[in-house]
This record gives C-alpha cells, sequence and structure tokens, in this order.
C-alpha cells in the first residue's frame, strides 16, 4: 500500500543464545512501541501532504471560478459555457487549467493575486 513505512530491528549477541526470555520479551515490545511511532509520523505526514493538496486546489479553484466569471461577463454565456471555454484554451495550448485560468485573471485585474475566504 503506498505511505506504508517498513522498519527492521536487528539485535546480535557476541555469543549464542545471548538473549534470555526477558531479553526477547523486551527487544518485542520496544518494537511493538517503535512500529506505532512509525505508523503515527507517517499518518501525520500523509495528512499534511493531504492538507496541502486540498489548500492548492482550492486555490486554484478560487482562479478557475473568477476567470469563468471574467469570461461570463466578456461573452455574455452561461457559467458552463464559460467553463467549456477555459477547459478548450487549456487543452489546445497544453497548458494546465488553472494557469489559463490566472493568464484570463490577470487581463481584468491591476493585482492578479486573488485572496480566497480561507487565506490566513
Amino acid at each position: 500500500m503506498e505511505g506504508e513505512a517498513n522498519a527492521a530491528l536487528n539485535l546480535y549477541s557476541s555469543r549464542t543464545n545471548g538473549f534470555s526470555g526477558a531479553d526477547i520479551k523486551h527487544a518485542e515490545a520496544y518494537a511493538a512501541q517503535v512500529s506505532k511511532a512509525l505508523r503515527l509520523a507517517v499518518r501525520v505526514t500523509q495528512l499534511t501532504e493531504d492538507r496541502k493538496h486540498l489548500t492548492t486546489a482550492m486555490e486554484s479553484r478560487t482562479t478557475i471560478d473568477v476567470a469563468v466569471g471574467v469570461i461570463m461577463a466578456q461573452n455574455r454565456c452561461s457559467q458552463e459555457s464559460a467553463l467549456k471555454i477555459l477547459k478548450i484554451a487549456s487543452s489546445t495550448r497544453n497548458v494546465k487549467l488553472r494557469d489559463v485560468a490566472a493568464a484570463v485573471v490577470a487581463t481584468v485585474s491591476e493585482d492578479p493575486e486573488l485572496l480566497t475566504h480561507f487565506d490566513t
């Protein structure tokens, strides 16, 4: 499964049968604790990355929505038609939709930086 981490704990002794039953139980307990910490660290990392991706998507969506509004005003068309125009421009130019949208917004705004309601 993607995002999983693996680890190994190797213990060595300089003598044969160098670990007692208690030593082995302690090592197993330690490995269980480390395993939990590793799973937690992986999960925190996944959630942090998911948050970054969602924020980027929301920011892109705001730019796209504003560009759709600009196209609607300029062409006196529906939201659906404006989005279609934007997607066609993106596809024919082989440029990401959010970049085409940012270019549209830049043509009508002195400050093309868009603030969103979730900006901090």
